[in-house]
């Protein structure tokens, strides 16, 4: 049976009933959206009193459905924005109502919604570099332009949020004020010379020191004087005096080559005419010291043996002498040999002239002595060399 059909009194009282309990849930569950609607309509500023008698009056359909979609913005809004994402190469900084309260490491991180919490992202990895070039004084009272390059990185991204008002620029004058303390402590010979390595180091420690005080969070990976010169003005100056002072080396070094060279030189001819000094009196006393000694044991065979002895030792002077000059054996037909010797040019005396002279004396002479005729020579020279020659050796050694 329908529920619109009539019936008996009990069935429509309970019915009535019935109806009227739906009804007042229903009136129930539209105030609540009516009233919950409102809320959001005074949080976002609409008119959800005449926009909610009228969907009151027309049917309450309406209103659960725009509050479950303002509602799930709502969360979706939380969920998303409770969420960041922080890059390899960044560091985030958590601030809650405005003061620092975390560090977010690189990845996923969560966060309580604006305008709870707020995240400040800082490029932690990359390579800044500043460059600049000043104008100063040497200890030595010259002028000298210096240009310089600092590369740095970010060592603590809160202390370079919060710990100075600009850290780059605090950077920069501090390192303008390291190579001006570094550069005014030396002469210009060093800083214009091969030491700028040194220099630029001691520079960077100081930079680092004042970025440490300064609370800066900046760390100096490196710190390099590029160029050092003096200015436009005196730079021909100062060119003269840069050759000068390479000439000046050049000369030195060229000394002290010269001086490596003769030095071992000369030590080593001094050794070598000492070790000859050395080796001669050693064979100087040697050769003495064999004399007398064959002197002596020839002493004992002259007494043993006296003409032995004495032959002996003419046959070895003459064997000596005529070894070592030239000498002319003749046969003659008495079977006497005649030995000729050039006796002018034995003793060194003599020209070539009266050697020529000599020799055609000699020719002319050959046949005679040759026969056994003898005959008168040309000259008294010619006759004294040939007695000299026909002299019996045996009467020499008497002699």
């Amino acid at each position: 049976m329908a529920w619109n059909e009539p019936g008996d009194g009990n069935d429509k009282g309970s019915k009535g009933s019935g109806n009227q309990g739906n009804r007042g849930q229903g009136a129930d569950v539209d105030a609540f959206l009516e009233r919950l609607k409102s809320s959001l309509g005074r949080v976002f500023g609409g008119d959800n009193g005449q926009s909610g008698s009228g969907r009151g009056a027309g049917g309450g359909s309406g209103g659960p459905s725009l509050g479950l979609i303002i509602l799930a913005a709502l969360m979706i809004w939380l969920v998303f924005d409770s969420w960041t994402l922080i890059d390899e190469r960044q560091r985030g900084v958590v601030l809650r109502f405005g003061k620092y309260d975390r560090l977010l490491t690189p990845g996923p991180g969560f966060k309580l919604p604006r305008p709870f919490e707020s995240v400040i992202k800082v490029d932690a990895t990359q390579v800044r570099n500043v460059s600049d070039q000043v104008r100063m004084l040497t200890r030595d009272e010259n002028i000298v332009l210096v240009d310089f390059n600092v590369q740095y990185q970010v060592s603590d991204p809160v202390l370079y949020l919060f710990g100075t008002r600009d850290p780059d620029e605090t950077l920069q004058q501090a390192a303008e004020s390291a190579v001006r303390e570094v550069m005014g402590n030396s002469v210009m010979d060093t800083i214009l010379s091969g030491q700028r390595a040194e220099l630029a180091s001691q520079a960077s420690e100081r930079l680092q020191a004042a970025l440490d005080q300064y609370r800066t969070g900046l760390t100096v990976s490196e710190f390099n004087l590029q160029n050092a010169r003096p200015p436009q003005e005196v730079k021909d100056a100062f060119d003269d005096a840069i050759i000068a002072r390479e000439d000046k080396q050049r000369f030195e070094n060229d000394a002290l080559g010269y001086a490596s060279k003769q030095v071992p030189e000369a030590r080593g001819a001094a050794a070598r005419i000492k070790a000859e000094a050395e080796a001669y009196k050693a064979s100087v006393i040697a050769h003495a010291e064999g004399d007398a000694d064959r002197f002596t044991l020839m002493v004992d065979e002259y007494r043993k043996a006296p003409e032995v002895t004495r032959k002996r030792l003419y046959l070895e002077t003459m064997q000596d002498v005529l070894a070592h000059n030239p000498k002319v054996v003749l046969a003659n037909r008495n079977g006497n040999n005649v030995i000729y010797l050039p006796l002018d040019k034995l003793s060194g005396g003599g020209s070539g002239a009266a050697s020529s002279n000599s020799n055609s004396t000699f020719t002319e002479r050959l046949p005679a002595m040759q026969t056994g005729v003898p005959q008168e020579p040309s000259s008294d020279r010619s006759r004294s060399a040939v007695r000299t020659a026909t002299r019996n050796p045996r009467e020499g050694s008497s002699q």
